[in-house]
């Protein structure tokens, strides 16, 4: 999907090779991630002729950690393999991310320099951040001091991620001398955040007056995408990217007064659909790879976010991996299990069909006796969703394949959703993508192709027109529960991410009426959301990691707490 450009080669002189290493980690497998060093610093000889390779923050303990850093074991084992890495590299000279103890035993987030077999410098990240998914002062201690190290003739400075987003540690860093200053990064992939990167390294060059080499971090790891798109950026503007969601080596060649001489390839960056697009599959990718399952197993209904759902776990692990289940009930209409199986036709996925009618009924006669004389009413509704979710975790059991739930950022805001039914599973690819960015997302990969027939789309055009159903009674439609699903993601956006009042949402141009009663659904179904799965994170804010409210919580936004 990454347009290549052709090759730039402005060379007048010789200067320092530097080599790009957007590597895929694993969180704490510290010997696999070192031996994946050592290979990419191979390439970066063999291809390349690199005198210096720059990896990504935190590279041989993965990103984030998280507590593995209170372990004195785990945090001895990245020390061998630094170790074990700077004994192989040979005179190629490394900038790579561990975590390390200072003189006095403090940890730090470090930036170790290794040059000649040796470890010659280590730098510890000044600027600790310590909000949305971040959690650093947990656990580091922050760096004082600026480093410079000369290779070859040339003076570079490094710096580890936030310390490139606030002022001092680059300007410090290029009043220490430094004349090109490599950033190593982890970086999570949201929606506009390449822009943003961009702008804040582009503003980093003026008041430095270096080039910058900014290496990020690329993969899934749980709910967080790495994006890659590592970059150059110089006196003059960018000059090189390297390519997003994937692994990558990249050059530039830099002059000892921090000129861009020369760089390799450069990589269109896809923004919009494409770019979250790409952040999904990787996701799903990488959680089922880096935690061993065989394959993934789905609850395919015909409807909007199933079919996403499953064009997503298509394209990431291959269709011969993914096994779709329709489950029809009495409420399940023809023409949603017509769409499921033309959707598996598409891309030619094994369909299967288990009707959970016997095992309704048989959860209803279990129950009929203190059911007498009362109505039905949501609880019949919810006993269908459970049925399922029972079924499906029993088929992920027996086949070894990880259930994928269906469920979109919309609905788990609201508690449009069933806990032990359509919640229950291991991973929820779309659990941060509103419903119009769903249907957005769906036209988009219907726009690719790449179908086993082509006459068929990737997601049948009438689940993307029909009205969205639930199919858990007679005539059901969303439009029952909850208002038009524009308004409702707008309100969600600014109440969850831009943490807006009532009164400034109701500015925008939203009936007050609606707002109230979206914003107090969202308060009052936190305890849904904490037992949710796990989700692959797109924006500035999502639920879980970024989001942290109390279940038991008295406050409401319309009303005075004492």
């Amino acid at each position: 999907m990454n347009a290549v450009v052709t090759e730039l080669d402005c060379r007048e002189q010789d200067g320092l090779k530097i080599a790009l290493a957007q590597i895929n980690t694993r969180v704490g497998d510290c010997h696999a991630n070192a031996s994946r060093v050592i290979e990419m610093v191979e390439r970066a000889r063999k291809e390349i002729d690199a005198r210096l390779v720059v990896f990504p923050e935190l590279t041989i303990s993965g990103y984030p950690p998280e507590d593995l850093l209170l372990r004195k074991d785990f945090v001895d084992s990245c020390e061998r393999e630094l170790v074990r890495i700077a004994a192989q590299v040979g005179d190629v000279a490394v900038m790579i991310g561990t975590p390390g103890r200072d003189a006095d035993g403090h940890l730090q987030n470090q930036a170790v320099v290794i040059d000649q077999g040796r470890i010659v410098a280590r730098y510890a990240k000044r600027a600790l951040p310590n909000y949305g998914v971040f959690d650093e002062k947990r656990y580091f201690s922050k760096g004082q001091a600026p480093l410079v190290v000369s290779i070859d003739g040339v003076s570079v400075g490094v710096v580890i991620c936030e310390d490139a987003w606030r002022q001092g540690p680059i300007e410090e860093t290029a009043e220490a001398g430094a004349s090109v200053i490599c950033v190593l990064n982890a970086s999570p992939f949201h929606r506009q955040k390449t822009r943003e990167r961009e702008v804040q390294i582009a503003d980093r060059v003026r008041s430095s007056g270096c080039a910058i080499i900014y290496v990020n971090l690329v993969g899934g790891q749980d709910e967080l995408v790495f994006d890659g798109r590592s970059f150059v950026s110089g006196r003059t503007g960018n000059h090189m990217h390297l390519p997003g969601f994937a692994e990558s080596i990249g050059w530039t060649e830099v002059s000892a007064e921090g000129e861009i001489l020369a760089h390799g390839a450069s990589h269109d960056w896809e923004e919009g659909e494409a770019e979250i697009y790409r952040a999904l599959v990787t996701g799903v990718a990488d959680y089922v790879r880096k935690n061993g399952f065989s394959g993934v197993v789905l609850g395919l209904s015909g409807g909007i976010d199933s079919s996403l759902v499953l064009a997503l776990a298509v394209d990431a692990l291959g269709a011969e991996n993914v096994l779709a289940i329709r489950m029809p009930s009495q409420y399940t209409s023809p023409m949603s299990l017509e769409d499921a199986q033309l959707q598996c036709d598409a891309l030619g996925v094994r369909c299967e069909t288990l009707s959970i009618e016997p095992v309704f009924e048989s959860f209803n006669q279990t129950l009929s006796s203190l059911f007498a004389g009362l109505a039905e009413d949501v609880t019949e509704e919810n006993l269908q969703a459970r049925t399922r979710g029972v079924i499906l975790m029993a088929l992920s059991n027996k086949f070894g394949r990880l259930l994928l739930t269906t469920g979109n950022k919309s609905e788990l805001a609201v508690g449009y959703a069933t806990l032990y039914g359509d919640m229950a599973g291991g991973f929820a690819p779309i659990k941060d993508v509103p419903k119009t960015v769903v249907y957005a997302l769906a036209r988009y990969r219907n726009s690719l192709g790449g179908t086993v027939r082509p006459e068929l789309a990737a997601v049948p055009e009438r689940v993307i027109t029909r009205e969205p159903s639930a199919e858990l009674r007679a005539d059901q439609r969303d439009s029952d529960s909850l208002p038009a699903y524009a308004d409702l993601d707008r309100i969600i956006e600014a109440f969850v991410e831009d943490d807006c009042s009532i009164e400034e949402i109701v500015a925008l141009g939203l009936e007050e009426t609606v707002v109230r009663r979206v914003v107090g659904m969202v308060l009052v179904n936190e305890y849904k959301r904490r037992q949710a799965p796990p989700g692959v994170r797109i924006s500035r804010r999502a639920f879980g990691r970024d989001r942290r409210y109390p279940i038991s919580s008295g406050f409401r936004p319309d009303k005075t707490t004492s």
